[in-house]
C-alpha cells in the first residue's frame, strides 16, 4: 500500500499546476490542493495503480473540486477588500472630550423620560440585555419592558427629533 506521502511526491507537482492554470490563483490553487489531498487521504486504500491511474483520479477530484469553488464563488456576491482610508471612515475618531460632550446629552435625553421608561432603555441599550433578561432585572414581564421601551423611544423621537449630533 501506498502512502499519502508517496503520492504528494509523485504526483504534486502535477495536481498544484492544474489546479493553477484552471483556478487562475495560485492561492485558491493551494486551497483546492490541500482538499484534494484531504480526499486523498481519506479514500488512501482505493488509490492504485491496479485500481486506475492515480494521477488521473487526483487530476478529476481537483477539477471537481476547482469547478465547486467557482460555482459557489459565483453564487454569492463578490468580495472586495476594504482600503486603509475606508476603514478610517468606519471607525469613529472620538475625543475624550467628545465621548463626555456625549455622555452629558444622552443623560439630559434620557431625563426627559419617566423612571421606568428609563430603566427599561438603560437595561436594553446600555447593559445591552435581550428583553428577557431585562425583565429579569427589571422584575416585570418582557412584555413589558418591550412596549416600555418601544414608549421612550416614542418619546424620545418627538421631543428630540434631531439627531443627538445635532443637539450637542
Amino acid at each position: 500500500m501506498t502512502t499519502l506521502e508517496e503520492h504528494i511526491q509523485a504526483h504534486g507537482a502535477a495536481v498544484l499546476s492544474y489546479a493553477v492554470r484552471v483556478t487562475g490563483d495560485r492561492h485558491l490553487a493551494e486551497d483546492v490542493v490541500q482538499e484534494t489531498w484531504l480526499r486523498a487521504w481519506r479514500n488512501l486504500d482505493r488509490l492504485t495503480e491496479d485500481r486506475g491511474s492515480v494521477r488521473a483520479w487526483l487530476i478529476r477530484v481537483t477539477h471537481n473540486l476547482a469547478v465547486d469553488l467557482h460555482r459557489s464563488r459565483r453564487a454569492r456576491p463578490e468580495e472586495v477588500e476594504l482600503v486603509d482610508h475606508a476603514l478610517e471612515a468606519l471607525t469613529p475618531v472620538s475625543t475624550p472630550c467628545e465621548e463626555v460632550e456625549t455622555r452629558m446629552v444622552v443623560g439630559a435625553v434620557l431625563e426627559n423620560l419617566s423612571a421606568r421608561h428609563r430603566r427599561a432603555v438603560v437595561e436594553v441599550y446600555f447593559a445591552d440585555r435581550t428583553a428577557s433578561s431585562a425583565a429579569v432585572a427589571l422584575g416585570v414581564p418582557p412584555g413589558t419592558v418591550k412596549s416600555r421601551v418601544h414608549n421612550a423611544l416614542r418619546t424620545l423621537r418627538e421631543n428630540f427629533p434631531q439627531p443627538l449630533a445635532e443637539i450637542a
